[in-house]
This record gives C-alpha cells, sequence and structure tokens, in this order.
C-alpha cells in the first residue's frame, strides 16, 4: 500500500478539522467499495481554497483523482494536514 492511501485510511469518516499552511479547514471523507475508494473534501474555513480527490484501491494499481487541481497539491495537503479533533460525525 503506497504512503497516500494510508494517509487517507486514517483520516477519520465523516467530519473532521485540521490545520494546513496555517489555515483551519473542514474536512469530510466518505469511503466506498469496502474501503477500496474513497472521496475526500476539505474546505477552507473562512477562506476560498480547497482540495478534492478521488482514491480508488485496485488490485492492479491505486489511482488518485483530483479535481480541479494538480497531484502535488493534494499530496501536499494529505501530507501536511494536522487533524484537530475526530468529531466521527457520518455524513449522509
Amino acid at each position: 500500500m503506497s504512503t497516500t492511501f494510508k494517509i487517507i485510511e486514517a483520516l477519520p469518516e465523516g467530519y473532521a478539522e485540521g490545520i494546513y499552511l496555517k489555515r483551519k479547514y473542514a474536512i469530510v471523507k466518505k469511503t466506498f467499495n469496502a474501503g477500496k475508494s474513497f472521496k475526500v473534501y476539505a474546505n477552507e474555513l473562512g477562506g476560498n481554497n480547497f482540495i478534492s480527490l478521488n482514491y480508488y484501491h485496485t488490485r492492479k494499481e491505486e489511482i488518485l483523482r483530483p479535481c480541479e487541481m494538480s497531484s502535488e497539491k493534494v499530496i501536499h495537503f494529505l501530507q501536511e494536514v494536522r487533524l484537530l479533533n475526530r468529531f466521527n460525525h457520518q455524513m449522509r
């Protein structure tokens, strides 16, 4: 498993908050296909930056699909964001 997969998998399901580049973000993670695919959306609170991605773990490969941004931006966010709390709210 890649480092990116491990980071995404470790994010709490549902809602959490984190700090990235000294800014606070609301982070929502949804898991699909028995933990084989994920959607992550992070929105800067009080700002206009966001991170959006889909991630797929197949038998042959792992696929990162950023939405409207570079893979580098998404990976940097995942590596650098620090969670403040784990609300553990399940989003529907």
